[in-house]
């Protein structure tokens, strides 16, 4: 599970990290609402544990764009403000928590269980960008409702391209992904191949774009 820390008080912050490191969580932190931007365009999380008051914005207004972008993730709103109507604001502009400070590590710990354990169970088996529509289950993909027919290969790159969205991934990634020969990995162009017939397929010349000297990513506003 990767989770994302946002708070801008360094001692808190440190707390956090120890705490979820022990019970093996992978996390990383964001000391800002800038920062915390940064963080969710380049990677995916299961859970934000994000603060209200932070010192360079406001943590409710980062809430909204989450929710205004359809960032699928929980979010676990940590605050000192205690009164009902500041709860009642959280949870109507998108939060799925609100625990208020000072909280009890364990109380947060089984909240975010909580949270986890449903976002596991809602994970649905279909992922979509704009109208390509992938079918986990059935290994089916679909563009404008069209059945699109893909080799193996290309709907293992596909699904991994669309699982990470928000991330460019390099070729030596995409090639491992779907080849283990260490040899075939590093030498062939095969990946470039996949991609070049992945765009014919869909008709969506733009809808993995090159990021030169890096690798590939999903264009979402192709």
């Amino acid at each position: 599970m990767n989770i994302l820390i946002v708070e801008d008080d360094n001692l808190t912050a440190k707390q956090l990290i120890k705490l979820l490191k022990s019970e093996k969580y992978n996390c990383d932190l964001a000391g800002g609402y800038l920062d915390a931007k940064e963080y969710l365009d380049k990677n995916s999380y299961s859970l934000v544990l994000l603060d209200w008051n932070l010192g360079d914005g406001d943590g409710l207004v980062l809430l909204k764009e989450i929710r205004d972008l359809d960032i699928n993730c929980a979010v676990l709103m940590l605050s000192a403000n205690s009164e009902i109507y500041d709860r009642v604001k959280v949870l109507d502009s998108g939060a799925d928590d609100y625990l208020c400070k000072p909280y009890s590590n364990i109380e947060l710990l089984a909240r975010m269980r909580v949270l986890l354990r449903k976002g596991s169970k809602e994970k649905s088996s279909f992922i979509s960008i704009g109208d390509v529509l992938l079918n986990i289950a059935t290994h089916e993909v679909f563009v404008n409702d069209t059945l699109i027919n893909l080799t193996s290969a290309e709907f293992d790159l596909l699904e991994l391209f669309m699982r990470n969205q928000n991330i460019v991934l390099t070729r030596y990634q995409l090639s491992e992904h779907i080849n283990k020969d260490n040899y075939s990995v590093k030498h062939s162009n095969i990946i470039d191949v996949h991609i070049k017939n992945l765009r014919k397929k869909l008709d969506r010349k733009d809808f993995i774009i090159n990021v030169r000297g890096i690798g590939y990513k999903i264009n979402k506003s192709s």
